[in-house]
């Protein structure tokens, strides 16, 4: 009776202190997901409950919201926890409960500088979602929302195995499809732990598939505002996916034909198209019988007869990359630096592995590296510039979403580069103001600028992620 009246008299202090009105959306199941309970069933209802327990928690139901909205924390959790532990199933319908709790933990997670409380704060959240589980079971959806809130709601705070295997989870429950919000950032973990080596080849190769199939599932089913959302996958998914083709042994060779003949096929005389096709064919570990590699081959061998280096390493160096074998072609290179006897030859051979680096490896600051090392040994050269601009001006997926401001700034740097080079180097004028110009048109606009209190058209800015440098705030209008 006392642990009754003493509820009570918190809950009529609540509904005195909160007058605000009960807005909050609430999540409801069918009929058909509710299950059976009874009073030492963990997921009890309030039809479990003695009428002076249903009372209390009918009531703190209602008021941690009151609180949650006020952004309360500490008092929306004393009162959470009273509806939790006394009626975790609530009517055996409603489940926003459970993400309400979430959402107050991860609030005190991120406030606080408590490394411990941080993880017991963590725990909680982990326990409350399993709980869910347990009492309504959790489709792909439910499953999808989560790991996107482990992602960007707690950041660093939540272990990233963890939300790494709660994408997993949705994918797999989803039966491989992705929905369209979470294609962003597990693209982002994937590329991430296949490059540091914590998951094997064949399970990033897994998912990377999945995720190209759910693009372009995505793209040709959508319909209305989900299509811009695809849209914004775009921009940024498949670049990533892409960066994998660095990853030696990642693409098969059913992945390298079926994007690299399209290219081939809109360009059949390309020289730089039909070598690059065939060597990557080669990389994917097509067979000298497959049909397309010999088509390409034939190409290459009529249209595209180069006279070779004569026998040596640059011989040795040009014939690994012609067959895919970059990395031992980039050694190779770089011991044919070490035995070119003039700059002239060591700056075009520098600048040969740069555009290893950039289009085949993606490695866009060892790319960098050898430009700057090519410019090095030959002053007034405009060619490494306009390739660093063009590492720069492709970085946007790498260094933002893809799209919007983060991802634009990265053309001022980049067009500073193109500036440069036609600067020192008239041969590559046109070249470079071709590129200013198509580059101009991607950069943020007045009202991108305007609406940053902290920078103004004119002023300086600082592009950080891996390019690290200053630059001027411009915009495209």
């Amino acid at each position: 009776m006392k642990k009754i009246l003493s509820l009570s008299v918190i809950a009529l202090a609540f509904m005195i202190y909160s007058c605000g009105p009960k807005t909050t959306e609430i999540a409801t199941l069918p009929d058909s997901a509710i299950k059976t309970t009874d009073l030492n069933n963990p997921c009890r209802s309030f039809a479990n409950l003695s009428s002076g327990d249903k009372e209390d928690a009918e009531n703190a139901f209602v008021l941690y919201k009151d609180q949650i909205q006020f952004k309360k924390w500490d008092a929306a959790l004393r009162v959470w926890k009273v509806a939790y532990n006394l009626a975790p199933g609530s009517n055996g319908k409603v489940t926003s409960h459970f993400g309400d709790g979430v959402q107050i933990y991860s609030e005190l997670a991120k406030a606080s500088n408590d490394k411990a409380l941080q993880r017991k704060y963590i725990d909680t959240i982990k326990m409350i979602n399993a709980k869910f589980e347990q009492c309504f079971g959790a489709d792909a959806t439910q499953l999808a929302r989560r790991a996107f809130d482990y992602y960007y709601v707690l950041g660093d705070l939540m272990p990233e195995d963890e939300t790494f295997e709660t994408f997993k989870k949705a994918i797999d429950k989803n039966e491989g499809k992705l929905l369209y919000f979470i294609v962003n950032p597990f693209t982002k973990m994937l590329y991430d732990r296949v490059i540091a080596e914590k998951i094997s080849i064949n399970e990033g190769r897994k998912y990377a598939k999945l995720i190209q199939n759910s693009i372009e599932e995505g793209q040709k089913n959508c319909k209305g505002q989900e299509c811009e959302s695809w849209g914004v996958v775009r921009d940024y998914s498949p670049d990533r996916l892409d960066a994998l083709e660095g990853v030696d042994g990642f693409y098969d060779c059913e992945y390298y034909t079926k994007k690299y003949y399209a290219l081939y096929k809109a360009s059949p005389d390309d020289c730089e198209i039909i070598n690059s096709a065939y060597a990557k064919f080669l990389r994917g570990g097509c067979p000298m019988t497959n049909a397309i590699l010999i088509e390409v081959k034939k190409a290459k061998d009529t249209k595209c007869i180069i006279a070779p280096p004569a026998p040596g390493t640059l011989r040795q160096a040009y014939d690994a990359y012609g067959d895919g074998r970059y990395r031992e072609a980039i050694k190779l290179f770089d011991q044919g630096i070490i035995e070119a006897s003039d700059n002239e030859r060591k700056a075009k051979i520098a600048l040969t592995v740069a555009k290893i680096y950039y289009g085949d490896l993606k490695n866009f600051p060892l790319s960098r590296k050898y430009a700057y090392d090519a410019a090095k040994f030959k002053s007034g050269w405009g060619e490494p510039f306009i390739l660093i601009g063009k590492l720069y001006a492709s970085s946007g997926p790498l260094c933002g979403p893809g799209r919007g401001f983060d991802s634009q700034v990265v053309t001022w740097v980049a067009i500073d580069k193109f500036a440069y080079a036609k600067s020192i180097d008239g041969s590559v004028a046109s070249e470079a103001n071709k590129l200013i110009a198509q580059y101009s048109q991607y950069m943020p606009s007045n009202d991108d600028v305007f609406l940053r209190t902290n920078i103004t058209k004119g002023g300086p800015f600082f592009v950080g992620c891996w390019i690290q440098e200053s630059t001027i705030v411009r915009t495209a209008n």
